[in-house]
């Protein structure tokens, strides 16, 4: 998608109110990634359809998203993991401002290690994978199995800005995450157990359901 139809689209998105309007800045000129917006649009609208009581975030930086999926879902449990401490202190901050608290459980801990946290909320109609890219697979593997069965798995940066088209990237590291990414795209694609896509929206975003059993 060229950058005028990008910015056409992200245009039309209907004003997201003041708290939410403060935290893009914020994350804007601070550096802190959080969903794009044509994508987080794109994802919420998913959740919309699919009714969402449950969701787990793995990743929640400044507490953005799961506060626009609270929002989104009168009523949905956010259950979501920080392991950054000044993210998680900035996070609770910006939803203690919010009247959505009620709706969102903050596990503090790497998501690597915090399984049992995370399996006392189980089952989960949905899971948000928006942390350490180079950990996604380890992420959908450890935290599928939580997943009810009509469940979905969305994952976010899975196109890392057009990057994983490229043959050629100078930077050593960013060449090591891109490999990682595209590995674990093509791991996703042929999955024997989820039907997957890849959406060219926000920062490439990934939906993930699984194959009915015949």
């Amino acid at each position: 998608m060229n950058d005028k139809l990008h910015s056409y689209i992200e245009g039309l998105v209907q004003n997201r109110g003041a708290l939410f309007t403060e935290m893009e800045l914020f994350a804007a000129e601070n550096k802190v990634p959080i969903m794009e917006l044509a994508g987080i649009e794109s994802m919420l609208q998913i959740l919309r359809i699919q009714k969402s009581k449950k969701i787990l975030e793995v990743g929640t930086a400044i507490g953005y998203s799961a506060l626009r999926m609270a929002e989104a879902l009168p009523g949905a449990t956010i259950v979501t993991i920080e392991r950054d401490m000044e993210r998680i202190q900035i996070a609770e901050e910006f939803i203690g401002r919010s009247s959505l608290t009620d709706q969102i459980i903050l596990i503090k801990g790497d998501a690597l290690e915090v399984e049992d946290s995370v399996s006392d909320q189980a089952p989960y109609d949905a899971i948000f994978i928006d942390a350490a890219k180079g950990q996604y697979q380890r992420f959908f593997e450890m935290y599928s199995k939580y997943l009810s069965e009509d469940g979905i798995i969305i994952t976010d940066n899975v196109l890392f800005k057009g990057l994983v088209a490229e043959s050629e990237i100078e930077s050593k590291r960013i060449r090591n995450l891109v490999k990682k990414i595209n590995d674990f795209n093509h791991w996703l694609m042929n999955h024997p157990d989820y039907h997957s896509i890849i959406l060219p929206v926000g920062d490439g975003v990934a939906i993930s359901k699984k194959r009915c059993l015949k």
